[in-house]
């Protein structure tokens, strides 16, 4: 019987491979980084949301661009959608189903992006958050799984993480593509 612990590397090691071999994953993640560098050089922001996990990361990619990645830099346009009192005034108010259209709705503009993370890609707030931000002009930039869900057909740019029965291998994924996003800006934004 093989080890569980050293199970989960290797089922992580498995989807990142897949990750790797597939040359569009790539193009598919400059092509999201083209998006957000033009938009922060013309000075739009990035509005990231999620949920659980997905949030999580959401925050995670806020915090690098406004806070600090690798190297001191200016702080750059990104926020994400978690604020607790924003969700449960909303949650209360119009519903779970709301909570991230309704930040759009008040702070999103054209020329912005909405990075959309849902491992499933079928997250009813998430998918109603992008068409929000499509209503306001705004690119969308996706980060999903399994087959891409109803967010497939809503992104300028879809980035899929290979399909798992489990959403701890999208998200770790999801982690490295975030990463590889912020490091792209990075590289070709004035950083002064």
């Amino acid at each position: 019987m093989t080890n569980p612990i050293k199970q989960n590397f290797f089922e992580a090691q498995d989807v990142l491979s897949k990750f790797i071999n597939d040359d569009r994953n790539f193009q598919h993640i400059a092509r999201a980084g083209e998006i957000m560098v033009k938009a922060l050089k013309a000075g739009g922001k990035i509005i990231s949301c999620g949920n659980g996990g997905s949030m999580c990361d959401a925050m995670h990619f806020a915090e690098e661009l406004s806070g600090r990645f690798r190297e001191d830099r200016k702080a750059l346009a990104a926020v994400s959608i978690s604020d607790p009192s924003h969700i449960s005034c909303v949650g209360n108010d119009y519903g779970y189903d709301k909570i991230f259209s309704r930040y759009i709705d008040g702070l999103g503009k054209q020329g912005d992006v909405l990075l959309a993370i849902s491992s499933s890609g079928n997250s009813v707030n998430v998918v109603n958050a992008m068409n929000a931000a499509r209503d306001k002009g705004m690119q969308v930039v996706g980060l999903t799984g399994k087959e891409g869900g109803k967010m497939a057909l809503l992104c300028d740019v879809e980035i899929r993480a290979p399909f798992s029965a489990f959403a701890d291998r999208a998200q770790e994924i999801h982690i490295k593509v975030i990463h590889s996003l912020i490091h792209f800006i990075e590289l070709n934004i004035d950083l002064g």
